[in-house]
This record gives structure tokens, C-alpha cells and sequence, in this order.
């Protein structure tokens, strides 16, 4: 076993320094040497058999079980190595992944109760876990960092001043936020705007927060949230926004989304949908993030978002890719998680810890030394929605910081 290993890891390693123990004792080095030197060890013959047949799936998995550990450094920097090589999936498992893409329809086959399932299985998650590593407003999407200091909660406001820059909406607009979390855009679109929000999300748990904090805020008849798939709300409204929320739809499901959105918009209508993609071409999701972190998740390719955003028939105005930002977002998550690591432990088990470490340390990576980044794309139903240049985008960010300042504090998660 220990021979296999060293040939197939060496094989597939070429940067970087990463030393292995394995269960009998053995060591060996793989890499140019460059770089944070890492060590990392197999405690057993069943882990190492199991990374070799099936490496995507297999290392969080052990990882997970304890079987596989770090010695020097931390599983982020063993991840930072693994996904900073010139092959994403290893030689060996190239067939594994050829199987993934030739099923990856039905996996992300996302009718209704699915979804609703789906959404289950991450979302409703004992609240307090959330509130280990997110930001205040509990914003659970990409950042946006204006400079290289600007803290978490900078960077989520800025995301959402960002994006009501972008929709331009006006007082009274009727707008409806799809995937609406636990309501943060929604109210701060409330709040800043004058809009009249609906939010529609398939988690119970955040249902419940965002109703609360719409009450503790005096915003409940200007911002209600609904227990609703987005195939099923009924219209029109003036702005469409949508979150975090795309990569759960599934790739078979990608025209009917569009095309709903725009039955949903008013003929002056205008959409910005904000979501992770891969700056290649069509892929399949990680076995590993699948099976245990978002069961039905896809994340796009551009062109697969604009091939079916042309079919049902809405205009592109305006695309912005995001590139570090995530990483950052990420790399901010994954810190406060270690710094409440034990509470999180408490909440659940080790086993769990383990699992939400390796989730964050490994969506960093692929941001930051894979083809992750995240796009904001601008929707209208016909042209001259939206103005010619796009210098309104700052002007409206310099007048929505005036707003903020004339304001209450932050919104916080009622009864926190």
C-alpha cells in the first residue's frame, strides 16, 4: 500500500511540499518544495485504500472520521497545496468524474419537494451554528471588499449597498427577493429604499428569523417573508433580486427559472441575480460537497447562465465577476468557525467540527487557487431600463452611505 500511495500522490503532486506519514510508519515527500511545508498523516491501511479509489469523495471523508490529520500546518493548508495543482481531479480518478458528468442531471434534478429537502439539509441547521462565523447580519453569500482592511461586516454591507445601487429601485416598488436567508438584503432594501419586499425562502429557520427581525425592526409592512418555491409566487414586481440562491436550481431547471423571472417582472421591470460560478465550462459538483454539505447544488458555468437566460428571452445589461472576494468572504468565515470551534462541537459532535472545517477551508481553496469566482448579473425585460454608463452604480452607493448614516444601527438577528 505504502508504494501505491507514494506513486499515485507523487504522481499527482508537482507543487508545493507536502510530506506524508503513512499507517505503518513510512514517509515521503511530494512536490517542488515550494511554499509552507506541510505534513499530513494516514492513521490507517482503510483510509489510505479508500483516498486511492476514490480521492474526491474519500479525503473529507477521512478527514471527517479522523483517520486522516495534519501534523504541520492545517487542513486549509494541505487543501491550499491538493487544489493548487495543474490537474484538478487526479489521473487516476478521471473516470470516477467522467461517471459524475453523465449523471449529473438526475442528481440536480430539483422538482419542488426535492428542493424543499435539499434546502432542509443545510439551511436548518441549529441556528446557533450560524451565528459561529457569520457576520451580523448573518449574510451567508459572497462579501464584496471594497479595500484590502475592510472587516466581514464591511464587506457584506457593502455587498448589499452594492447591489441596490444596481436596481435602482424607487420608493413603493414592489420587489421580491428569491433565497431570501435569514432577511438581510430584503431589509436592508426595506429600510434604505422605501420598497415594498417580499422574501421567499424554503428554510423554516430562516423564515422564522427574518419575520422576527422584520417585527423587532418596525419593517413588517414593508417587508414580509414567505414560505415559497419561486416557481409558485405570484407577481408582478418592479425588481427582482436573488442571492446564494441560484446554484441550488439545478442545470435542468435553468430556463424555467429565467423564464419565471421574467413573467414575474413588470415590462419596466429589472433583475439582479448574484450567484457563484466557474470561469470554465460546465463541470459536476464535488462528490464530497454533495453528499454532505448541498445535496442538488450545481455551480454553473457562465454559459451555461446566458444560454438560458437568451431562451427566455430577458436582456443582459450589465455582468461583473467577482473574483478574490469570495476567498476573502471564505477565509474570514473559516477563522471566526476555529475561533468557536469548541461551541460548535458542543452544538453537534467532533465528527461535525471537522466536517464544517474542511466545507470552508476547501470553498476557500477552490476561490482561491481553482476557476471559482462569483458573477452579479443585470436582467430587464426591454432596453432603456437601465442608464447608459454605469457611473449611477457609485452615485447611488454615495447617496445609500448617506442614508445608513442618518440611520438606526446595524440590523441585528431578533432575540440575539
Amino acid at each position: 500500500m505504502d508504494r501505491l500511495l507514494r506513486y499515485f500522490l507523487q504522481q499527482f503532486i508537482r507543487r508545493g511540499a507536502l510530506t506524508f506519514t503513512t499507517a505503518s510508519g513510512a514517509k515521503f515527500s511530494c512536490g517542488d518544495g515550494t511554499g509552507q511545508p506541510v505534513a499530513v498523516r494516514f492513521l490507517t491501511t482503510d483510509a489510505e485504500r479508500r483516498v486511492l479509489l476514490n480521492p474526491e469523495l474519500a479525503l473529507g471523508e477521512v478527514y471527517m472520521d479522523g483517520t486522516f490529520v495534519v501534523e504541520n500546518g492545517s487542513i486549509a493548508d494541505a487543501l491550499a497545496i491538493l487544489m493548487d495543482q495543474p490537474e484538478i481531479v487526479p489521473r487516476w480518478a478521471r473516470l470516477q468524474w467522467l461517471l459524475r458528468y453523465l449523471v449529473r442531471h438526475a442528481r440536480q434534478f430539483n422538482l419542488r419537494r426535492r428542493s424543499l429537502d435539499n434546502v432542509a439539509h443545510h439551511y436548518d441547521l441549529d441556528g446557533r451554528l450560524y451565528s459561529l462565523f457569520l457576520d451580523a447580519d448573518k449574510q451567508y453569500s459572497c462579501g464584496y471588499f471594497e479595500s484590502p482592511d475592510a472587516t466581514l461586516d464591511d464587506a457584506q454591507l457593502a455587498k448589499k449597498r452594492h447591489l441596490a445601487a444596481k436596481l435602482l429601485i424607487r420608493p413603493g416598488d414592489r420587489v421580491l427577493d428569491i433565497g431570501s436567508g435569514w432577511g438581510g438584503l430584503g431589509l436592508y432594501l426595506a429600510e434604505m429604499t422605501g420598497a415594498n419586499l417580499t422574501g421567499v425562502t424554503l428554510s423554516t429557520e430562516q423564515l422564522q428569523a427574518s419575520n422576527a427581525r422584520a417585527a423587532e425592526q418596525n419593517l413588517a409592512a414593508s417587508a414580509r417573508f414567505f414560505l415559497e418555491d419561486y416557481r409558485d409566487i405570484p407577481g408582478p414586481f418592479e425588481r427582482i433580486v436573488s442571492v446564494g440562491m441560484f446554484e441550488h436550481v439545478g442545470v435542468d431547471f435553468y430556463e424555467t427559472y429565467f423564464r419565471r423571472c421574467a413573467e414575474l417582472l413588470t415590462d419596466d421591470g429589472m433583475m439582479m441575480l448574484h450567484s457563484i460560478c466557474r470561469s470554465e465550462g460546465p463541470d459536476v459538483t464535488n462528490p464530497w460537497i454533495t453528499k454532505y454539505i448541498f445535496p442538488g447544488g450545481y455551480i454553473p458555468a457562465l454559459s451555461e447562465v446566458t444560454r438560458a437566460i437568451e431562451r427566455a428571452g430577458l436582456l443582459v445589461c450589465d455582468i461583473e465577476i467577482l473574483r478574490m472576494h469570495y476567498a476573502e468572504t471564505l477565509k474570514a468565515w473559516r477563522e471566526r468557525f476555529m475561533a468557536r470551534r469548541e461551541e460548535a462541537v458542543r452544538l453537534y459532535d467532533e465528527r461535525f467540527a471537522r466536517m464544517w472545517e474542511f466545507y470552508l477551508a476547501c470553498s476557500e481553496m477552490s476561490f482561491r487557487k481553482q476557476n471559482m469566482m462569483n458573477f452579479q448579473i443585470q436582467l430587464t425585460r426591454r432596453q432603456g431600463v437601465v442608464p447608459m454608463t454605469r457611473d449611477y452604480i457609485g452615485d447611488e452607493e454615495a447617496r445609500l452611505r448617506g442614508v445608513e448614516r442618518g440611520r438606526r444601527p446595524r440590523l441585528q438577528i431578533a432575540g440575539e
